[in-house]
């Protein structure tokens, strides 16, 4: 049995999620609420960043090689890398989405969690700056695509349904951009990315700007 430590919340383990959900690849949900699976956690991987995968005892970080891992390992009808060359544009998309949006995004709820006292404007306005430079570029990009690479769901769009999600609270897509608002609810419409939006529900007090009364 797969184990997976993550939280429902998290937008790196809505990552993993997806795919494990696409497959119904079955799996232990370690919650990392519970203080056991927490000191578990830490053992295995002392940074304790999370998602982990643990398969027969062996731990697996990053969110990226997780899924790597589960479609060489635990294979299903939802391939996440296609084959030959279509395989780089997944993975630069996955890049893209990770470094470039879900990364901004973290840096606004970043400065949110340090509290009042010690917020900095100026790496706000930067990344909110960064946001609305790479929705203008993905705008262009997903024009006639259905999915962000190789036409197919993807690695890509594991890891763009988090970001865009939590990105579109944090700094709003613009609705001039009606590639990427589409591509955005393309994706809330998704069954595997309804389940984790709905697994999250319950959390949403947690996210540090307040949750939008839509999603």
């Amino acid at each position: 049995m797969l184990e997976l430590y993550a939280h429902p919340f998290s937008s790196y383990c809505w990552k993993v999620l997806i795919p494990l959900y696409e497959n119904d690849t079955p799996f232990a949900y370690r919650m990392i609420e519970d203080p056991a699976n927490a000191a578990e956690l830490a053992r295995l991987w002392p940074p304790g960043k999370f998602p982990l995968l643990v398969d027969a005892g062996r731990p697996v970080m990053e969110s990226s090689v997780i899924i790597e891992h589960l479609q060489r390992f635990h294979p299903g009808a939802v391939a996440f890398l296609p084959e030959g060359d279509a395989a780089l544009e997944a993975r630069m998309l996955d890049r893209i989405f990770d470094n470039h949006v879900m990364n901004q995004m973290n840096r606004v709820v970043a400065d949110a969690l340090r509290g009042p006292e010690r917020h900095d404007p100026i790496e706000v306005e930067q990344a909110k700056a960064a946001l609305q430079k790479i929705y203008a570029w993905l705008e262009t990009w997903l024009e006639g695509r259905e999915w962000a690479a190789a036409d197919v769901f993807s690695l890509a769009d594991c890891a763009a349904a988090p970001a865009l999600f939590y990105a579109d609270w944090v700094d709003p897509i613009p609705e001039a951009l009606v590639n990427l608002r589409a591509y955005r609810a393309r994706l809330l419409a998704r069954p595997s990315v309804v389940r984790a939006v709905d697994e999250a529900r319950p959390y949403r007090a947690y996210f540090p700007l307040g949750a939008p009364d839509r999603d």
